[in-house]
């Protein structure tokens, strides 16, 4: 697709150097011209780039490389691997529990398991291009996923994992911000205390409750974002 043509030129320019951070990348008009193609055809791509994270788009400024951050879609249900891959940069995970422990009471009742019921239980840290950029503490549902113990986290995420085995059907998202636990700093490799934002994420299929995770990200390291359209109706709505 043209589009995408578009977006594996600009790939490479940003991801030999030549295109460093902030480096201000071609406006819409001149990349149709320089590729041939519409103005709408352009703008897709760089829309695209933009949600990936690997762009910023400013009304009135312009585009510009984004900075070197994880970014990820505001409420929706990405698997991280999938993200950093996108960006071109390279994932990989360290596994630092994986054990099945007794569930706390409210656990249990979510997972609609009896008080004392073992649930699965995995920490893992997401590393991209060697920087830790998550630490994903997850909880779940041994009734529903019975051999998630088995797996090898190196070679595939959790949530690739359950969305193989366990078609997801709903999910909630809680966010905050945090300072991380001493066990947290360690996890993600920082030599001192930051602000994190963390999302706990709670994910059902028809069965009942998965999973519960909890993930944490070091606010150096990491970008919140998404992309939304609205339709003339809701143009004219206050904003909330």
């Amino acid at each position: 697709m043209k589009y995408d043509h578009i977006k594996q030129s600009l790939y490479r320019k940003i991801e030999s150097g030549e295109w460093p951070e902030h480096h201000p990348v071609s406006s819409e008009n001149k990349l149709a011209e320089e590729f041939s193609v519409s103005r709408m055809t352009a703008r897709r791509a760089l829309q695209e780039l933009s949600d990936e994270g690997l762009v910023v788009r400013t009304r009135g400024a312009g585009t510009f490389v984004a900075p070197l951050k994880s970014q990820s879609a505001l409420l929706t249900i990405r698997n991280i691997a999938d993200e950093i891959r996108l960006r071109k940069h390279r994932h990989h995970a360290v596994v630092q529990l994986l054990e099945d422990v007794v569930a706390e009471p409210g656990l249990a009742t979510l997972l609609q398991l009896p008080q004392g019921a073992r649930v699965w239980h995995s920490v893992i840290t997401h590393f991209e291009n060697g920087q830790a950029v998550q630490v994903e503490d997850r909880y779940v549902n041994p009734v529903l996923v019975p051999d998630y113990l088995k797996q090898d986290f190196t070679a595939h995420t959790p949530h690739e994992y359950l969305c193989e085995v366990t078609p997801l059907t709903e999910a909630s998202h809680q966010i905050e911000a945090v300072l991380p636990s001493k066990q947290q700093q360690i996890w993600l490799e920082l030599a001192m205390p930051e602000p994190c934002l963390q999302i706990q994420r709670r994910t059902w299929t028809r069965e009942g409750m998965v999973s519960q995770a909890v993930l944490t990200h070091p606010g150096s390291r990491f970008r919140l974002g998404g992309h939304m359209t609205f339709n003339k109706k809701q143009q004219n709505k206050p904003s909330l």
